[in-house]
């Protein structure tokens, strides 16, 4: 693989013949390496990327795969997935050939990391950590579907961390009324708060939310849209999943509330945001209330677990309570919020209890039970 040396410019370039996925040949120019080697490394990996094949180093397909990514991720989540990839896996694969990755390497890449942590005295989440290692297994994922990789070492291997927190912290209806009272009487905090809680929607739903998203008339609230600030811009996008995209019933006296602060806005806020405040915003009225008033200090998103832990307590289905969160699978409505209520055990045995002593007294017959 020949590359050229710009004397003006005293660097490198390269040029060649590629085969694209049309199957039309055609040329590729490169200019501006800074030594021959870089020259050449870039050729070879384009050629391989054309080509399907997996027999290139660790970053090449890491940069193939954020760019992928990066036409098919909302901007907030690729800034996510490009963080974790450039600081947590990159440093350690980076020049490695992705064909010998191995699954001893991962696990000695697992250790790599958890060592670096302790050494400088830091403590990653369960949650933290699995993140970290899902992102190296979609990179290898996507050598699979695309390199012809063989198979994902990552997925091999025994993952870090836990998907799920076994720490969840939630109000009940007592400690957020107590939270409650310390607010202004005056919209927006207070009924920003009374939202959360009492829908289980997420803070981001709540802040795209305009008057266009009630009925009203029939009580009804639709979760079309999510709000997020990102690099300075105020975007207005998709719901975080499909399940996302849904209607929820409001109590009656919510739902007047929201309509009276509707009814007071100017003319000129017609069709804009209702809560145009940040999340910051949120944390510091959460943060202060939770002082002011001596109740346990939550996340703003321990609110929609709040509400989700109320709807369990009063007997409600899983199925019923993962349309309203919008949970796209009840097996997410499952395990998230299986252990919120530990004392339901405690009364299911007794019931069975009392059951199996009416049937030993004779008090209730074999048919009972079938």
């Amino acid at each position: 693989m020949p590359v050229y040396r710009n004397k003006v410019r005293n660097s490198w370039y390269c040029s060649f013949y590629y085969t694209d996925w049309t199957g039309k040949r055609k040329r590729k120019k490169k200019e501006g390496f800074p030594s021959r080697k870089e020259a050449r490394d870039y050729e070879a990996a384009f050629l391989m990327q054309h080509q399907g094949s997996c027999d290139m180093v660790f970053e090449v397909l890491a940069d193939l795969y954020l760019e992928d990514c990066r036409n098919h991720c909302k901007p907030t989540s690729f800034s996510v997935k490009n963080y974790l990839i450039k600081t947590k896996i990159l440093p350690y694969f980076k020049d490695m050939s992705v064909n010998e990755i191995k699954v001893s390497t991962v696990r000695f890449w697992q250790n790599e990391l958890l060592s670096q942590c302790t050494k400088r005295e830091q403590t990653y989440s369960d949650t933290y950590l699995k993140s970290i290692h899902v992102q190296l297994s979609a990179i290898l994922n996507y050598g699979m579907r695309y390199y012809n990789l063989p198979s994902n070492p990552a997925a091999l291997c025994s993952s870090m961390g836990n998907k799920k927190t076994t720490v969840m912290n939630f109000w009940t209806i007592d400690e957020f009324n107590r939270f409650l009272s310390c607010l202004e009487p005056e919209p927006p905090a207070r009924l920003i708060f009374q939202l959360l809680f009492w829908t289980g929607i997420r803070s981001g739903e709540m802040l795209a939310l305009s008057a266009d998203n009630f009925d009203f008339k029939k009580r009804l609230l639709h979760i079309t849209q999510n709000y997020c600030r990102f690099q300075g811009e105020d975007l207005l996008l998709t719901p975080k999943t499909a399940g996302s995209l849904r209607t929820i019933a409001l109590p009656a006296f919510l739902c007047d509330d929201i309509q009276a602060y509707v009814s007071s806005l100017p003319a000129s806020c017609q069709g804009k945001r209702l809560f145009p405040v940040s999340k910051y915003y949120l944390t510091r009225q959460l943060k202060s209330g939770c002082a002011k008033v001596g109740v346990k200090e939550i996340r703003i998103h321990d609110l929609r677990h709040s509400h989700a832990s109320l709807l369990i307590e009063l007997g409600y289905s899983p199925l019923l309570i993962a349309e309203r969160l919008g949970h796209e699978k009840i097996e997410t409505t499952l395990q998230t919020y299986a252990h919120l209520y530990p004392n339901k055990q405690s009364e299911l045995a007794a019931y069975l209890e009392d059951i199996h002593r009416q049937y030993v007294s004779g008090t209730v017959s074999n048919r009972h039970f079938l």
